[in-house]
């Protein structure tokens, strides 16, 4: 089946492999392991599946495999690569579909032919062989140039200025900076010099998924983000930096918000991540986002454009969500650090919270409610925290944007579900969805009485400047609302 595709082997020679111990489902266990670190990627059996450390004892490993185990048997090599799990960050992002660990979908099905993914393929996320049109900005031969500034610009598509920035931690003195031209993302476009040592640069970044992104400094939000759904615009408003959650029963329509949000909100990006949700879904989006336009500076163009999907349906590896959810944060910072604002759509947070729940049954740690971890609060506020408005690193000096909004699919529409009330505990603006407003075919059945948004008065100063009435008019359609539900309680 995976006879003649690139492995992982072909690019990296590796000496360092440990052996399998012991399997259970996507967890395995690799001895002869010493010196391996903390959540790096690993390659496990002769199929070369992706996994990742994520418990060390002594020399014995845990690994989190992200790929289907049958076949793993005991005293199968694993390959350490030296290396966290990555994402590639480069021109190629936008108008693709990656799976949870950023392999694309489209090029896996060209080389093999296959509706399904074939184990242990290893393709790299961003072509090799195109070439972008590379213009050089700002910098000269013996300029000084640090982390996050911007030396090139390619026109990634006629909507996205894809601006070339120097990774965070690297600085120096220019001395060779690319003619314009036609580049791949490989070839050498920078060559800097500190302290002797040389260094070269190509568009292509790698970068960590589970680490920050680092900014100069973080903003307060101040600015709406604009969904094209009056009832969320107007009561319930989200800013650009914000977090939002979309708690709902199956057949609400979470998903449809989710994907109303990608199509008309007033974002320059969108990262669209279908986690642990229906496959249908995601075909969904693949069939309606191209046929989708949006006017910018008079020329009609299509939303796919600006739009990247992760996507990890139902019948893939659990593990895989979780690195999903990472994935796409990942690549929304990194646009964001471009001075883009950015909107991250997480469908469905529940999913990656079960996966968590079976990865951590499996290591045999102690269930807190519901069967889910200690830990879970935590992971998803370490999610949530990656949104914002920042101030970004580098010059020329710009502000972007990562907004998160989260669906959240409580069992039974039971909003005392421990995910939905983590995730509340973390979210400034909190979306409910009504069972019994979506039954009576109103849609988004957004209950308005127990929907709320924290970032009100954040706005009121945007508001007042723009819309003198707005903000009385909120207030009094507010108390309407309310004094319609006390009327209804009396007349039931």
């Amino acid at each position: 089946m995976t006879k003649g595709l690139p492995k992982i082997a072909d690019v990296e020679k590796e000496s360092e492999y440990g052996f399998v111990f012991a399997v259970s489902g996507p967890v395995v266990t690799a001895e002869k392991m010493s010196g391996a670190a903390m959540y790096e990627l690993v390659r496990v059996g002769h199929s070369e599946l992706v996994g990742e450390i994520i418990r060390l004892e002594g020399e014995m490993a845990t690994i989190q495999v992200y790929e289907e185990t049958s076949g793993v048997t005991v005293g199968d090599p694993v390959l350490r690569t030296g290396k966290p799990l990555s994402v590639e960050l480069g021109p190629g992002i936008m108008g693709s579909i990656f799976d949870g660990i950023q392999r694309p979908l489209k090029d896996i099905n060209e080389i093999t032919q296959s509706i399904y993914i074939p184990r242990g393929v290893n393709i790299p996320a961003l072509s090799k062989d195109v070439s972008w049109e590379f213009t050089p900005v700002g910098y000269k031969v013996g300029s000084h140039i640090t982390g996050g500034d911007i030396y090139g610009i390619v026109r990634e598509n006629t909507l996205i200025k894809h601006k070339i920035m120097l990774p965070p931690r690297a600085l120096g003195r220019v001395v060779y900076i690319a003619e314009p031209g036609n580049y791949t993302v490989d070839d050498i476009i920078l060559e800097t010099e500190f302290d002797g040592e040389k260094s070269q640069f190509s568009m292509l970044q790698v970068w960590p998924v589970r680490q920050l992104r680092p900014v100069t400094e973080k903003l307060a939000a101040n600015h709406p983000l604009l969904t094209g759904q009056r009832v969320l615009d107007a009561l319930f408003p989200c800013v650009q930096g914000g977090t939002t959650a979309i708690p709902g029963a199956f057949g609400c329509g979470k998903t449809v918000i989710s994907q109303s949000l990608s199509k008309f909100s007033n974002s320059d990006v969108i990262i669209y991540v279908g986690c642990g949700e229906r496959g249908n879904e995601m075909a969904e989006v693949l069939r309606d986002f191209p046929q989708l336009t949006v006017e910018i500076e008079g020329n009609v163009e299509s939303i796919m454009k600006r739009t990247a999907l992760v996507a990890n349906t139902s019948n893939m590896p659990v593990a895989a969500r979780e690195a999903s959810i990472y994935t796409g944060i990942t690549l929304s910072e990194y646009f964001r650090d471009m001075g883009y604002n950015v909107s991250m759509m997480a469908d469905s947070t529940s999913r990656w919270a079960e996966a968590l729940r079976e990865i951590s049954g499996r290591l045999a740690e102690m269930p807190a409610d519901s069967g889910y971890p200690a830990y879970l609060g935590a992971r998803l506020a370490s999610f949530y925290e990656r949104a914002g408005r920042v101030k970004c690193l580098g010059n020329p000096e710009r502000e972007g944007s990562v907004t998160i909004v989260g669906a959240v699919s409580p069992p039974g529409g039971d909003f005392s579900d421990p995910v939905t009330s983590a995730t509340l505990g973390i979210v400034q603006v909190f979306w409910g969805l009504d069972k019994k407003l979506a039954q009576r075919k109103h849609f988004p059945s957004i209950n308005w009485l127990i929907s709320y948004s924290k970032y009100t008065r954040a706005l009121d100063e945007f508001y007042d400047k723009n819309f003198q009435d707005f903000v009385p008019l909120r207030t009094k359609c507010q108390q309407i609302l309310q004094e319609e539900e006390d009327l209804s309680e009396i007349v039931q």
